[in-house]
């Protein structure tokens, strides 16, 4: 095996590893407020810092495109193409693999929800903030990791 295909091959099995576990982790959490949380309900976690609810989402983050249907998918399912695309192709750049996994996983994760029940179960909340979930901060956290990654890449040349 080449050196080439040797590191595409370890990338691709880190991102999947780390997809795999976030979507499971986001899975279980929504399960658990989906059946411990009536819609509407607030739990005080943490003070009044953060809540637990029970919201349901149809767009994406925020709230944009809601109601958006085949315009999310088609557009989430092109971003995870060219996601995993440059992954292949660049999988030699250090820690690449981090945010691929963790942008795969959230999307996903959030994939499942509107597939299956047709929006996204959203159930943190923090003060002056919308509600989200854990597919969604392994999105931001992606979003962020990759830009740090690229970045970093950029200036130490390659």
């Amino acid at each position: 095996m080449t050196e080439a295909r040797r590191a595409r091959t370890a990338a691709l099995t880190r991102a999947g590893v780390l997809a795999s576990v976030w979507i499971a982790v986001d899975q279980l959490t929504k399960h658990t407020i989906a059946t411990g949380i009536a819609p509407g309900q607030v739990t005080h976690l943490i003070g009044s810092v953060i809540e637990l609810v029970n919201v349901r989402n149809t767009g994406v983050a925020f709230g944009f495109l809601s109601g958006g249907g085949a315009l999310v998918l088609i557009f989430t399912l092109v971003a995870l193409g060219a996601l995993l695309g440059f992954l292949v192709l660049r999988s030699e750049r250090r820690l690449l693999w981090v945010p691929t996994g963790l942008l795969v996983g959230g999307a996903i994760g959030n994939l499942i929800d509107r597939i299956a029940g047709g929006s996204v179960i959203d159930f943190i909340k923090l003060p002056h903030w919308d509600a989200f979930n854990v597919a969604d901060m392994g999105i931001t956290f992606g979003v962020i990791s990759l830009v740090l990654v690229l970045e970093l890449g950029a200036r130490r040349g390659g």
